[in-house]
């Protein structure tokens, strides 16, 4: 009997600490970081990189201002190269440093949203990617 109450409050306990969301399997993220990560990158990155993250086409062609345009961001370019300060770094200082035209969102996005932003882009990667991502430092 006191092994069941024990049970059951140390189930109400987790479920009210909010320990019952696990994250994606192998990955650093929820899977209600990728939902809300959708939203947030439909409402301000799909305009440039694509609704799949897929980025623009020619994105290695320079631009006749020598920028370039916005990479792919699912897993088919170079974004599993950078590490997650770095992504979390580009979010907020924009691409221009970097060689793009991308507008910063330091103080357009909480740190919450550019989380799940860059969840829902890593969601794509395949988990080849991933492990190579993970392999060169990324989180």
């Amino acid at each position: 009997m006191r092994v069941s109450r024990a049970l059951i409050l140390l189930f109400v306990l987790l479920s009210i600490s909010g320990c019952g969301e696990d994250t994606v399997e192998g990955r650093w993220y929820t899977q209600a970081q990728v939902d809300r990560g959708k939203q947030v990158f439909v409402e301000n990155c799909a305009e440039c990189h694509g609704r799949s993250a897929q980025g623009a086409f020619n994105w290695r062609k320079p631009l006749d201002d020598g920028s370039y345009p916005p990479p792919p961001l699912d897993g088919s370019a170079h974004a599993w190269h950078h590490s997650f300060d770095m992504l979390m770094r580009t979010i907020n200082e924009g691409g221009i440093p970097l060689g793009g035209q991308m507008p910063a969102f330091e103080d357009k996005l909480s740190k919450d949203k550019k989380e799940a932003a860059i969840a829902y882009f890593q969601s794509q990667w395949d988990d080849r990617i991933y492990e190579a991502w993970l392999d060169r430092g990324g989180r």
